[in-house]
C-alpha cells in the first residue's frame, strides 16, 4: 500500500465554460429529449453541481436559448450563397431541415418562442440577402421570408412528429397509426369519403417526399410576385 505521500494527486475537474454546458445539454435533448433538460440534469452529466451551473446560466429558459442558437449554427452557410435566389434559399431551406432531423426538440422550441440569438438572427440575415437584387422593398422582402418560413415551420413539424418526435410523448406515429389505423379503415369502407378513400388504397399519404416539390411551388408563388414577371405588383 502506497504512503500518503506517494500518492499521486487526484486530478482537477476541468473549470466548466458555458460551451460545456450548451454542449451537454444539447447532446442530452438529443438523446433524450427536451424534457431531460433541466440544470440539475446537466450538472450531473458533466460532474458538477447544480449552484455551480447556476453561476454561468441563470435559468433555464436561459440554457434553452443558448442551445437554440447551438444548432442554429449548423444552419448557416459559411461560403457565398448561391447567385440565383432560387438556389439559395433551397440550400438554405435543406439545411434548416436537417437540423431539426439531427435535433428533433428545435420544433418544441419554435412553438415555446424561445428567445433568438446572433447566429438565430445571421440565419435570418442569410435568407434576407437571397432576395438581393430582386428589385423588392423591405417590407415586400420581409412578406417573402414570411411566406417561406410558414411552409419550412408547417413541413419541418408535420415531419418531425412522423418520425417520432417528440419522444417524450411516449409514442411514435407508426404506434399511433396501428392504434387508428382500424377505426379508419372502417370509415373509409363506410364509403363517405370518395376523395381520401384511394389516396390511403394507394398509401399516398407520406409516400412521396413532398418537401422540395413544395418549397418550389412556394418560390413559384414569390416569383409571380416579382416586377416585371408578369405576376402584377410585389407588394399586392
Amino acid at each position: 500500500m502506497s504512503s500518503l505521500w506517494s500518492r499521486p494527486s487526484p486530478p482537477r475537474r476541468p473549470v466548466l465554460t458555458r460551451e460545456a454546458i450548451v454542449t451537454a445539454a444539447v447532446a442530452l435533448a438529443d438523446a433524450e429529449g427536451l424534457a431531460a433538460v433541466s440544470i440539475r440534469r446537466v450538472a450531473a452529466e458533466l460532474g458538477a453541481r447544480a449552484m455551480t451551473l447556476y453561476s454561468y446560466i441563470e435559468r433555464k429558459e436561459d440554457l434553452l436559448a443558448l442551445m437554440l442558437d447551438e444548432i442554429s449554427a449548423e444552419v448557416l452557410v459559411e461560403e457565398p450563397l448561391p447567385a440565383d435566389w432560387r438556389a439559395a434559399l433551397l440550400l438554405l431551406a435543406g439545411r434548416e431541415r436537417e437540423v431539426v432531423r439531427r435535433h428533433p426538440w428545435r420544433v418544441e422550441l419554435i412553438s415555446q418562442r424561445v428567445a433568438v440569438g446572433p447566429n438565430g438572427l445571421r440565419h435570418v440575415e442569410q435568407k434576407l440577402a437571397a432576395f438581393d437584387g430582386l428589385g423588392v422593398d423591405a417590407l415586400t422582402a420581409w412578406r417573402f421570408l414570411a411566406t417561406f418560413n410558414d411552409y419550412m415551420t408547417g413541413f419541418v413539424i408535420r415531419e418531425a412528429m412522423e418520425r417520432g418526435a417528440p419522444r417524450e410523448r411516449g409514442i411514435n406515429e407508426a404506434e399511433r397509426t396501428a392504434v387508428a389505423e382500424p377505426y379508419i379503415r372502417e370509415l373509409i369502407d363506410g364509403g363517405e369519403f370518395p376523395r381520401l378513400a384511394p389516396m390511403i388504397e394507394q398509401g399516398l399519404q407520406g409516400a412521396d417526399d413532398n418537401f422540395e416539390r413544395g418549397l418550389t411551388w412556394v418560390l413559384d408563388g414569390i416569383a409571380g410576385g416579382l416586377p416585371g414577371d408578369g405576376g402584377g405588383p410585389a407588394g399586392r
